[in-house]
């Protein structure tokens, strides 16, 4: 290859590292609450992209925390221990005998693996449950379906949470991986915790600079199903105001974003966690892709 050749095949990769730079700059030493989720989660191309990323946010001096749920492969170990999977008003309704299975899945199987695949790259992830030092504390939590409060066993709503283990593996140079498990505030058992909630109410407690939300969508849409077009930023005002006419499953992912940005976050993000690297584009280009929600003092186009 000729010297001018080689020039000019290297340029754009200059270019590119470069554009990262003001984002380098902006987010060093911050932390990033990533919640892993959705096709992301299954997809073997997409799980390494992951992975890759959330290392190239370590290693660019950001403090990535990532929080888990597990949806398909609880439904998956449900059935293969024969127990019906039955949902109410949007969330899982946990049995004793479910309870065990929820908690074999994500702090045995899905947070191993995510471990493993971090740890390629190194000494890095360490994962944890929410029942670890009291990261996550819960009550029982009951719905209201048609004005009546509704029992859903074993799902908890957060009540407390303590960083104290997050923060002593970000200080050690550690990537913690929490499982969406909360030990409970007043019985002795274990909850089954949404995991966008719970990414929230960590990104609020560890002050983190932003909350990213992976989804299998593009964001949050103007006008669906009427158009495609996505919502690529708003305010906690503007967003609070949509929250009725949301999918039920977006409801949980916006809320948490309205929570994070309304308690200390500096930007919650929706993305498509169905684009390898999304999280890279998300956080290091001009490009952003998804929805991101600011607090309401912030003027337009004063946040990135």
């Amino acid at each position: 290859m000729s010297n001018v050749t080689r020039k000019h095949t290297a340029l754009p990769k200059a270019q590119i590292l470069i554009e990262a730079l003001p984002w380098l700059t902006r987010h060093r030493g911050k932390t990033v609450v990533v919640k892993f989720g959705g096709n992301a989660m299954i997809d073997s191309e997409l799980k390494a992209a992951f992975a890759q990323d959330i290392v190239f946010l370590h290693h660019a001096g950001l403090k990535p925390v990532v929080v888990h749920g597990g949806g398909p492969q609880i439904s998956a170990a449900l059935d293969r221990h024969g127990i019906v999977s039955e949902f109410k008003a949007g969330l899982r309704v946990t049995t004793e005998d479910a309870m065990d299975v929820v908690r074999m899945v994500l702090a045995g199987q899905v947070q191993r693996e995510l471990v493993g695949l971090l740890n390629e790259h190194g000494p890095l992830a360490v994962g944890l449950t929410g029942e670890d030092a009291h990261t996550i504390t819960a009550t029982k939590h009951q719905p209201t379906i048609d004005g009546q409060l509704v029992d859903i066993g074993r799902v908890g709503e957060i009540t407390a949470i303590d960083t104290g283990a997050i923060e002593a593996l970000l200080a050690d140079g550690r990537i913690p991986v929490v499982s969406s498990i909360a030990r409970s505030q007043d019985d002795g058992h274990v909850y089954n915790v949404n995991a966008d909630t719970a990414a929230a109410a960590l990104a609020a407690a560890l002050d983190a600079e932003t909350l990213m939300v992976l989804t299998d969508v593009e964001g949050l849409y103007e006008d669906w199903p009427n158009s495609d077009e996505v919502i690529s930023r708003l305010t906690a005002t503007q967003l609070e105001k949509l929250l009725p006419e949301l999918a039920s499953g977006m409801v949980p992912k916006m809320e948490g974003c309205l929570h994070a940005v309304r308690n200390g976050v500096t930007t919650a993000r929706v993305i498509d966690g169905r684009v390898q690297h999304s999280i890279l584009l998300e956080i290091f280009t001009d490009e952003g892709i998804g929805t991101m929600v600011v607090p309401d003092d912030e003027e337009a186009g004063d946040a990135e």
